[in-house]
């Protein structure tokens, strides 16, 4: 409104004096000419309109302070009119260019992965589908069942890709999270082949998808070469709905719905014909949870599960063989600063029916005798399990990095189970790295197994000696505007 209320005052003075230069004009002529009809005035009036002028100039000046009282407007002439162009400034004042807001982000793209060629001598032997790994499970249940010993083995299937996006929302950040490698289990064990780890996405407080379960701590895992892992670890990525209400800098609470499933042994029953009528039922999701509480020192979580496995019989038949088991589990697990240069990786887990969460264990449901009942002579138990794990990572400079420790997982077995059934699992390392450059790692491991029998009085050992390889890399993308 200001500006246009001072482009009327302009317009009205110009009028104005214009007015009063014609009246000027009109009435000096009459003047000379009652004098004797010469027009001898017309120097005063030439000087009258020039001081009419330097008037109006006066004014446009005044009218432009008040306008712009920072400072004088640039020249905006456009083709020789000044009016157009001070309009033309007026408008690009009521109506500035917008700029983004300070601080805003786009979705940012995070590609990372590494390349990693594993490879080493096995003095022992183990199952050749697990040739790459140290897992007590898979070693001999009984003298020379995969044999001959020594071995040299090669392999890349610890080769890795994934993908991290973070997108600012009014929700909070929405974060996706996709990777894949080349370690192939289930049917696909022994093979290199595609193997998919995180399919996961995050919307504030708010989860869902495939990642690490909130009953495992996956910073636990020592800086090992070895792909596999402690066998006393809780270590599973689950499908599953999950909700952060606190995510501090000191505390973090995380609860989660999961994808349920369980394994089970039939063990000395494994022929009787009614169990081939059993069918697992999963009505309820695993439920999960933990809280990690931060201090300068390291950290300390508690986790927990409960869980519900199912089975039905589905088979009419003289036995009643459907039953119910309830799986629940504790953790707590710590990472601890020693010193300077090192940090102590502890675990401690013990729950019932818990063992395809742990990283090297067996069933979750055993066979235990139930004699005296006719009906039911059988019955489904969910098997205690015992996991611990200790290792330290030291730093010997920017370039040398070392791991040394050790796990066991023990199960405690039903009496139904077979005398070669697998009951407890002994896992230790130590290790060399050397890094030659940021992005490089070339180190050597020494790694020991033990595989110990249910009943039978079995046992073995494995020794192994790794060399590996690994290149990373990552590349980032977009973000702020």
């Amino acid at each position: 409104m200001g500006s246009h209320r001072a482009i009327s005052w302009r317009r009205a003075a110009r009028t104005a004096l214009v007015m009063m230069v014609l009246s000027a004009s009109s009435v000096q002529p009459v003047r000379a000419q009652t004098q004797g009809g010469q027009p001898l005035d017309v120097q005063q009036l030439q000087e009258k309109l020039e001081q009419m002028e330097k008037q109006i100039q006066e004014l446009q000046q005044q009218i432009s302070a008040m306008q712009h009282p920072q400072g004088p407007s640039p020249d905006l002439t456009i083709g020789g009119e000044p009016e157009h162009a001070v309009t033309e400034q007026l408008v690009v004042t009521e109506q500035p260019a917008k700029a983004p807001p300070s601080g805003v982000q786009g979705t940012a793209l995070d590609l990372y992965g590494f390349v990693m060629l594993d490879s080493g001598y096995d003095f022992a032997t183990n199952n050749p589908d697990w040739f790459d790994t140290m897992r007590p499970t898979k070693l001999n249940a009984y003298p020379g069942e995969f044999a001959p010993d020594g071995k040299v083995w090669f392999g890349v299937r610890q080769t890795r890709f994934g993908v991290k996006t973070s997108t600012p929302t009014p929700l909070g950040d929405l974060k996706t999270h996709f990777e894949f490698e080349l370690f192939g289990t289930g049917v696909d064990a022994g093979q290199t082949t595609f193997r998919l780890r995180q399919a996961y996405g995050e919307l504030g407080a708010f989860g869902a998808g495939q990642t690490w379960s909130p009953f495992m701590d996956i910073d636990v895992f020592p800086n090992s070469l070895e792909y596999w892992g402690p066998s006393g670890m809780v270590f599973y990525r689950n499908v599953q709905v999950r909700w952060m209400p606190l995510r501090g800098e000191r505390t973090k609470v995380t609860i989660a719905a999961e994808r349920p499933g369980a394994t089970a042994d039939q063990g000395q029953y494994s022929d009787f014909i009614e169990l081939q009528n059993v069918r697992p039922q999963f009505n309820v999701p695993d439920i999960s949870g933990n809280v990690r509480f931060i201090r300068k020192w390291g950290y300390v979580q508690m986790a927990s599960i409960f869980r519900k496995i199912s089975w039905v019989q589905t088979q009419p038949s003289q036995f009643n063989l459907s039953g119910t088991a309830y799986g629940w589990g504790v953790n707590l697990t710590s990472n601890v600063q020693l010193g300077k240069n090192d940090v102590g990786k502890f675990e401690f887990v013990y729950g019932h029916g818990i063992s395809n969460y742990m990283n090297d264990a067996t069933t979750d449901i055993g066979i235990q005798n139930n004699p005296g009942n006719p009906v039911a002579p059988i019955k489904g138990v969910a098997v205690p399990l015992l996991g611990v794990v200790s290792f330290i990572d030291h730093n010997w400079s920017p370039r040398f990095q070392s791991s040394i420790g050790y796990s066991m997982v023990n199960m405690e077995n039903p009496d139904g189970d077979l005398p070669a059934a697998f009951h407890q699992g002994h896992y230790a390392l130590a290790n060399i790295l050397f890094h030659p450059a940021k992005a490089v790692t070339v180190g050597s491991e020494f790694q020991f197994g033990r595989r110990v029998n249910f009943s039978d009085g079995f046992n073995t050992n494995d020794y192994r000696v790794q060399f590996s390889f690994k290149y990373d890399w990552s590349k980032t993308f977009g973000g702020e505007y």
